[in-house]
């Protein structure tokens, strides 16, 4: 299998997490790429020979992981301190050091590092559902991942309750019928009306964790709707994405309950 920026940024912030550069040179720099990866080759046991070509197969992705990184605020390029020893190898794109805010994120044991933020990773993540639930919800949740990697995260949060939506009539739809449940849609408080379509009988502790889900995604949603400022940010709109995949996988699992058909058959 091919080395990704998906496996590298695994990698990397499973390194940041637990630092161990071993008898490896990294000069000034809290991360020294090639002491890393040096360091990881010797623990997997690759031979010596093969090091130092194992090391060019990877370190692209790795640089490509380490400047998401450093867009998210967690690396900046170079020496941690004033006066730390820099190189040249350094400074052309090996040598990073952590950012206060990238230490308070490190040591937030509890981290959902579920949802990749390579945006290719996380939308194949999601696309398997749109046999389930419709192309309305591969337009909006491919798009509220666009919005997130261009720091538009207003947008990734209405994107984000919009695809939530898209789950919710395609749900009720396949419980009741389209035309049925358009009508109560298109009414007043017809978005509360498809819920009970969906929940009406179902059991509590299905009724609670489903509900739990929608109010986050349309609490951001209608939020980032609103025309006062909002306030929304990238912890906000990573945890509206974080919740959107988990809402899907969540009525996957339980399509049959909420709908009364079990034929998921097409969906990982």
């Amino acid at each position: 299998m091919p080395f990704t920026q998906a496996d590298a940024a695994t990698l990397l912030v499973r390194w940041l997490r637990e630092p161990d550069q071993g008898n490896y040179n990294s000069y000034g720099y809290e991360v020294y790429l090639p002491a890393m990866v040096r360091r990881h080759l010797d623990k997997e046991r690759v031979s010596h020979d093969d090091i130092e070509a194992k090391l060019r197969e990877m370190i692209p992705m790795l640089y490509a992981a380490a400047w998401d990184l450093c867009r998210r605020g967690i690396l900046r390029p170079g020496v941690r301190a004033y006066m730390e020893q820099a190189t040249a190898d350094g400074a052309s794109g090996n040598g990073y050091s952590i950012t206060p805010f990238g230490q308070q994120w490190l040591a937030e044991s509890d981290r959902d590092d579920f949802v990749p933020t390579e945006p290719e990773r996380f939308a194949q993540m999601l696309a398997p559902y749109r046999q389930l639930f419709g192309p309305s919800f591969q337009e909006r949740a491919q798009e509220a991942i666009r919005c997130y990697d261009a720091h538009a995260y207003l947008a990734c949060c209405t994107m984000c309750g919009a695809a939530a939506e898209a789950i919710l009539l395609a749900t009720a739809i396949a419980k009741a019928g389209e035309k049925k449940v358009l009508d109560q849609y298109n009414t007043s408080g017809g978005r509360g009306r498809v819920e009970k379509i969906i929940l009406g009988q179902a059991r509590e502790n299905l009724r609670t964790e489903c509900v739990a889900y929608m109010s986050l995604l349309k609490y951001w949603r209608d939020q980032a709707s609103h025309g006062k400022v909002s306030g929304i940010k990238d912890v906000e709109a990573y945890t509206s994405l974080a919740l959107l995949l988990r809402f899907a996988i969540f009525v996957k699992e339980n399509w049959s309950e909420l709908t009364g058909h079990s034929d998921t058959s097409d969906i990982p």
